[in-house]
């Protein structure tokens, strides 16, 4: 496994949002507004929520459902062993390049744009945000994951592949790199999730979960 230079996270001041989970919803939108700057977007992760922009709206999302793929669970079938032979394994060395193919307008549902792009560059940048990319026998980028780490709590945000079980090798990659003591949360379940491991939680288990997750030192760096 190829890892780039990361950086340690660099410490965020205190947002000047709140978000308190207590005046939430039962809904998964809970939010909507506010800005996508690094305090920000750390302070939502840190407490159950993440962006997603809708109708030119930046709304904040906490699933009420949530699938997350606990330690020791991922499930790597015989077939998926068998392709990840044929790819290895890199980490941050192409982090806006696997934000720009997850980003593809012709994906369908993408809802990447340009200023959720710049925002999770930045926290890249911040040392927040790491992308584990999967590449071919050429070295060619043929899938990856990217999304923001807090502690021993890693909330994936989209994944891509250009070649078969591509996407799913970045994600056994992303539990070997975050270790196994750490919760993957993918947001919401699909069937291809669900083959890997994934598993749904109700929010108010992962909300219980979270203070321990994201004030425990990050299995990233160990």
């Amino acid at each position: 496994m190829n890892t780039s230079r990361m950086a340690m996270p660099t410490p965020m001041p205190a947002s000047q949002w709140d978000f308190d989970p207590a005046g939430w919803p039962d809904d998964d939108c809970v939010a909507a507004g506010a800005d996508l700057r690094p305090p920000t977007l750390v302070a939502a992760y840190r407490h159950g929520a993440f962006p997603m922009p809708q109708g030119g709206r930046l709304l904040w999302w906490s699933p009420m459902r949530r699938a997350v793929l606990e330690p020791g669970a991922l499930h790597i079938s015989r077939s998926t062993r068998r392709s990840a032979r044929h790819f290895h394994i890199t980490v941050d060395t192409a982090f806006e390049q696997v934000i720009d193919a997850c980003a593809d307008p012709r994906r369908r549902g993408a809802w990447i744009d340009a200023d959720i792009r710049a925002a999770y560059v930045e926290l890249h940048r911040l040392g927040w945000a790491h992308s584990v990319e999967t590449r071919d026998a050429d070295g060619n980028l043929v899938g990856g994951v990217y999304g923001v780490e807090a502690g021993r709590l890693f909330c994936g945000e989209s994944m891509f592949h250009r070649a078969t079980d591509a996407s799913k090798v970045a994600l056994i990659g992303l539990v070997d790199v975050a270790g196994e003591d750490a919760l993957i949360d993918v947001q919401w379940m699909t069937p291809h999730l669900a083959s890997l491991g994934v598993a749904e939680r109700p929010r108010s288990w992962y909300l219980s979960e979270l203070p321990t997750l994201v004030d425990s030192p990050s299995l990233w760096w160990t």
